[in-house]
């Protein structure tokens, strides 16, 4: 018998069903060796050498794998193929005892019987360097946590958290917010006009542009008085088509998913968090629908090319196939980590003809399955007309206005956008025009947006910062730490986040400086392609962190510094009340304490610390159907902090389950940190 060992149950069962009897396919149920939980687990005198222990959750999985391999003539380790996956396997050959020379690694990018089959034929060993790049990232990060997170215990408040690369990322919503709160709104003042070339045709609406040739640009025009006294002139001309441009152009589709965009795409179209569209993924993948789906490549393989254009050709006719396919540049250096792009791995399976138990697996397939196909189709050609409209006085205003048609829908057949068709009047050079109507518009200039999933990801891309696997467990922590809340879709710093992110600012800003964490991304990379020692990596973080932390200890003033009185006397015992800072904000407490513990919320109502409010899962109710499932913590009794999930529409349906609907580990309430590459793998 051959053992396959792969991180999750789907996965393990989907390679079941292409396998004879002589493999058996098991799950290690994501890693089975960690950090410990409550310790540091590095020895920093001896090179940062780490302290790996099977966790409670993998003991009993782990002594059934330990007692199936036993029995086994080979092992074959099919975890995935990225630097986490590679690390999973080299813990369990650890932790299995398995000689090298008993032990197989395989890899493929896709769950199909061809992949399993070719893979099994090509296996390999063990990639080393791709372990210690993921052993560097996770120890630094552990390092970070453990060091940073007890210095906010001590300057603000007991439970935060300082992650290496969550902060960077809640720098970035407070580089944003900083500039909105900064932001000076500056009104002006823009002509529009409404021309008939005869009381039948329709109207022309066109922007004034020139004048007298000299363009105008956004803020000329300052003040309602300028607006309604060029108004009046432009009232008192004739008006004349003074010259027509016809042009072609073509809109070419865009590359197939990477994970960066597919959750921009998901986040924009389904409005699905990074993790629910990550989650969903997974589920896709481990059933042989698409291939893996944490990849920065653009990457096609020619028979996927080749299966496309097939279904083109059936399916929507020659015209609308490219020959020989298209192929896609990418700028990600990460091309050793997944040689192809997010797609699906049959074009023949339609998202209409699948059977899909959830909802959201057929809407993020459909938008793979889609994008792909897509990808491969010809440009759309778009026809448009630009024309010039001028007075005919000595002063001259010149009003702009175009059209545009769509001539061949190509890629957009499949992959529709908010393009829009507008049709102008047929028209003439130097034909006469009527002026209907002339509006004065008045507008304010706006501050930048906040950032939502799909822009904080893409800008965490641009800089470099973090990996394909991270983005989703980035967004989450900031989220679970209270350091950011979402208002209508975008990310706004809570008092705590901003008070955390000043801290850091001042004192360890190297932490949170953006080049300096994308520089470290990059020595990750090198650790990966064997040209870095990663010992060596990490000392040259870690000596001088740690000698700037020593002084930050002595020189910032302690959370007590921060308290404020107040002429609030406790109703309990008569004591004065003072502010405090906690996990959640201010808050009032009685200076009795410990005697008297009694604390309020600063807008009066009792009731203890401020309550930590539910977290949205995005997944309905298996029991009513019509509420959504919430993560929450029981507030009494033994099981107090635990998480559990429940229905919305609690009291009218009491379903509540321990099991985690999106199949991640819930955050642990305390834990000292939260690592920024430990992405939670296995899904069920």
């Amino acid at each position: 018998m051959k053992l396959i060992i792969v991180e999750s149950p789907t996965k393990a069962k989907t390679i079941s069903g292409f396998l004879g009897k002589k493999y058996k396919v098991e799950s290690s149920f994501g890693h089975i060796r960690d950090l410990p939980k409550n310790r540091l687990g590095i020895d920093i005198e001896n090179n940062f050498e780490p302290h790996y222990v099977i966790p409670v959750k993998a003991k009993k999985n782990f002594a059934n794998l330990k007692k199936i391999a036993k029995k086994a003539d080979s092992i074959i380790l099919a975890t995935d193929e990225d630097r986490e996956g590679e690390a999973i396997s080299w813990h369990l050959a650890q932790a299995l005892n398995i000689s090298p020379e008993n032990t197989k690694r395989i890899a493929f990018h896709e769950i199909t019987k061809n992949a399993i089959e070719n893979a099994l034929e090509h296996p390999r060993s063990i990639d080393l360097n791709m372990v210690h790049s993921q052993q560097a990232r996770r120890i630094l990060d552990r390092l970070v946590g453990y060091k940073l997170s007890p210095f906010l215990w001590k300057k603000i408040a007991k439970g935060l958290s300082a992650g290496r690369v969550q902060s960077v990322a809640l720098r970035i919503i407070m580089d944003r917010e900083i500039e909105i709160k900064n932001f000076k709104p500056q009104k002006y003042w823009t002509l529009d006009a409404i021309f008939k070339k005869n009381d039948s045709e329709a109207p022309i609406e066109a922007s004034l542009s020139k004048i007298d040739g000299k363009s105008i640009d956004k803020f000329d025009i300052k003040s309602r008085e300028e607006s309604e006294n060029l108004k009046t002139k432009i009232q008192n001309s004739k008006y004349k088509v003074s010259s027509i441009v016809k042009k072609d152009s073509i809109k070419s589709p865009g590359a197939p998913f990477t994970t960066s965009t597919l959750q921009q795409e998901s986040a924009k179209k389904l409005g699905y968090s990074s993790k629910k569209t990550m989650f969903m993924a997974q589920r896709l993948y481990e059933k042989g629908l698409i291939t893996y789906m944490r990849t920065d490549s653009v990457n096609i393989s020619k028979e996927a090319i080749d299966k496309a254009n097939s279904w083109i050709n059936s399916n929507l006719g020659v015209d609308y196939a490219v020959p020989g396919g298209r192929v896609f540049k990418g700028k990600s250096k990460l091309a050793q980590e997944a040689h192809e792009a997010i797609r699906p791995t049959n074009p023949e399976s339609m998202p209409e003809k699948l059977s899909l138990e959830e909802k959201g697996e057929f809407k993020v397939y459909d938008l793979i399955w889609r994008r792909f196909l897509a990808s491969q189709m010809k440009e759309a050609k778009i026809e448009s007309i630009h024309v010039s409209i001028d007075s005919l006085d000595k002063e001259i205003f010149t009003f702009k206005t175009s059209g545009q048609r769509i001539a061949f829908d190509g890629f957009l057949k499949i992959w529709p956008n908010k393009f829009e068709e507008k049709e102008l009047p047929k028209l003439e050079e130097k034909e006469s025009l009527n002026l209907k109507e002339i509006l004065s518009n008045e507008h304010e200039t706006e501050p930048p947006g906040r950032y939502g999933e799909a822009s904080l990801i893409k800008t965490l891309e641009d800089h470099g910062i973090g990996r394909p696997s991270t983005y989703s467990p980035i967004i989450s922590v900031i989220q679970a730490r209270n350091y950011v809340v979402k208002e209508s879709g975008k990310f706004k710093p809570t008092e705590v986040g901003e008070i955390v992110d000043k801290t850091l600012r001042e004192n360890f800003p190297e932490i949170i400086d953006i080049n300096f964490t994308a520089d470290l991304e990059n020595k990750f990379d090198d650790i990966a392609e064997g040209k870095e020692v990663w010992q060596e990596s990490i000392k040259k973080f870690y000596v001088p962190f740690e000698k700037n932390l020593e002084i930050k200890y002595k020189e910032v003033l302690n959370k007590e510094a921060m308290e404020e009185k107040t002429d609030e006397k406790c109703e309990k015992c008569q004591k004065p009340m003072i502010i405090k800072m906690g996990r959640f904000g201010k808050f009032l407490a009685c200076t009795g304490f410990p005697e008297c513990k009694n604390t309020k919320k600063i807008d009066g109502a009792t009731g203890g610390f401020q309550k930590e409010p539910p977290k949205s899962t995005g997944i309905k109710c298996t029991e009513c159907g019509a509420g959504e499932l919430l993560e929450r913590r029981v507030s009494k009794g033994r099981a107090r902090g635990k998480v559990f999930w429940g229905c919305s529409n609690y009291p009218k349906c009491k379903h509540a389950t321990w099991d985690n609907p999106t199949g991640e580990k819930p955050e642990e309430k305390d834990t000292k940190e939260v690592s920024d590459s430990k992405e939670e793998k296995d899904s069920e």
